[in-house]
């Protein structure tokens, strides 16, 4: 486990309801500034192909988008550094203006066949594509992408944490099924 994100998730109302329900509650003492990543994070977000990411808006309500790509569009750039490109959607701009008001976002990670699922608490920055295509470059899934690139996505992580595979029900692509149980 990592604590950072345990810190963070463990708020006195969190406290609370588990003292009422189970008679104790959970404390994370000490947890350093920021969980870091390791390769089996690192490896695990390069198979994404989809993420859920949530953000608030200003009058405080939950958003939840999803994010699509070729695996590995989520792209790990450092030890605490995600970044994507964001690809032309239907022009919303829902996620984009939630984190001009507050740059706090999770993302959900699943990976259905083999039941887990990450989940990552950071800090978002949004930066338009067309003022900086060399980053546009470097996060571009592919050449055959870089038309449909209209944001880039920064993601400053403070903190993961792997749950338990516990009513994941697998699912599976396509591909994914034809490896497991062949072709029909």
């Amino acid at each position: 486990m990592a604590a950072k994100f345990m810190q963070l998730a463990l708020t006195p109302a969190v406290q609370a309801a588990q003292d009422h329900y189970f008679g104790r509650h959970h404390v994370v003492a000490e947890a350093p500034e920021r969980d870091t990543f390791t390769a089996e994070e690192i490896d695990f977000i390069a198979a994404r192909d989809s993420f859920y990411m949530g953000t608030v808006n200003g009058d405080g309500w939950p958003y939840i988008q999803h994010r699509g790509g070729p695996p590995g569009f989520l792209k790990v750039l450092g030890p605490h550094l995600l970044g994507f490109a964001d690809f032309k959607g239907n022009r919303q701009m829902l996620t984009t203006g939630n984190l001009a008001g507050n740059d706090r976002v999770t993302l959900f990670l699943m990976d259905y066949p083999r039941r887990e699922r990450l989940k990552i608490l950071g800090h978002a920055r949004v930066i338009d594509a067309r003022e900086n295509t060399a980053l546009a470059e470097e996060l571009s899934p592919g050449p055959e992408w870089r038309a449909r690139i209209e944001r880039l996505f920064l993601i400053d992580v403070v903190g993961f944490d792997w749950n338990c595979p516990q009513y994941i029900t697998p699912r599976y692509t396509e591909a994914e099924f034809e490896a497991r149980f062949g072709k029909e």
